[in-house]
């Protein structure tokens, strides 16, 4: 678990450090993506949230003012690229414009969920590669480190030529699950691309491990073909990064619970949670959902089948590491 020895105070049911850290050169700043999980994260590192605000001309276009100085300094910009994938986006390069004409000392992008994760290839002919695009339009714009959260592909740091710092979304999970002191479990990757990411978790709780074979006839549309792993009379945990339209998931569950598992939990990083999702988790298998807070639930997607944990610490941690020059792989390792 991540340690601070600094004074705490409860902010929203969660202790944090009281407002005194000691370097007034870091900065941090939220735009609209997420503007809850930055401001645990700025009370976590012990300090205030910049004041800026992102407003709009009548014709759409957006508008941001810096109202402190942050020249000399290190800053921190909190922002997911969620829907309305392209208006987040947009902020922050708008933003990054503006710290580096505003004379900041590094610009430092905090990306709990990069969107445009999954466009990481050229699956089909004549298909764009939109993961690198926006890696590009970043650091084009004058980046000079992303630290994020559970990339799609891990490759995609590769697409960057500025330092990323990748966090790791499966201690949280992880320790979540351990609490539950749950019998017998078996960790179910819905896809052959998260075994990496099951081993990871059935390692923390020693537990073995299982894949769903599935085919996908044509996007956000999943068949479950058949089942690896012995599944017999256990307590699955599904873990996946991302859960869109919720069609694997649910579709996985269901056939877990048909192949003889006694319950299903599901676990993710990023509830992205669009379309028919809600609907689907309501009325599957899964008992509970676990999801962190790097992509921001509204009201009416907060059913009771969802926990959210926050990553807020994590995030907090990272960066004061990576301001004073310390290991970030430690937080994870």
């Amino acid at each position: 678990m991540l340690q601070n020895k600094r004074i705490v105070k409860e902010i929203n049911g969660g202790y944090y450090p009281m407002s005194n850290y000691s370097d007034s050169s870091l900065k941090v700043l939220s735009l609209n993506s997420n503007p809850k999980l930055a401001q645990d994260i700025a009370a976590h590192i012990g300090t205030e949230l910049g004041k800026c605000t992102v407003s709009r001309f009548s014709d759409g276009e957006i508008q941001i003012n810096i109202e402190e100085s942050v020249r000399g300094c290190d800053v921190y910009v909190v922002q997911s690229t969620c829907a309305p994938v392209n208006q987040h986006l947009m902020e922050l390069l708008i933003m990054i414009d503006a710290l580096k004409r505003a004379s900041a000392k590094s610009i430092n992008i905090v990306m709990p969920y990069y969107g445009y994760a999954r466009q990481d290839r050229k699956a089909r002919s004549r298909e764009p590669i939109a993961a690198k695009l926006v890696a590009d339009l970043i650091e084009t714009a004058g980046a000079n480190r992303v630290i994020t959260l559970d990339l799609h592909a891990p490759q995609i740091q590769g697409f960057f030529d500025i330092p990323i710092d990748h966090l790791q979304g499966v201690p949280i999970l992880s320790d979540y699950i351990e609490k539950k002191n749950l019998d017998d479990l078996i960790i179910v990757s819905p896809d052959h691309g998260g075994v990496t990411r099951a081993r990871k978790m059935a390692d923390r709780l020693k537990a073995p491990i299982g894949i769903i074979d599935k085919r996908r006839p044509r996007p956000n549309v999943a068949e479950v073909m058949n089942i690896i792993g012995n599944i017999e009379g256990k307590t699955a945990i599904l873990i996946d990064d991302i859960i869109d339209t919720a069609g694997t998931i649910t579709l996985a569950a269901n056939a877990l619970i048909e192949n003889g598992a006694n319950e299903v939990y599901a676990c993710c990083t990023h509830p992205v949670l669009s379309g028919p999702a809600i609907e689907r988790i309501s009325n599957s298998k899964i008992k509970e959902l676990v999801v962190t807070n790097s992509i921001p639930l509204p009201e009416d997607k907060q059913i009771d089948k969802i926990t959210t944990l926050s990553v807020a610490p994590l995030i907090g941690e990272a960066i004061t590491r990576v301001h004073e020059l310390k290991s970030v792989s430690i937080l994870f390792d």
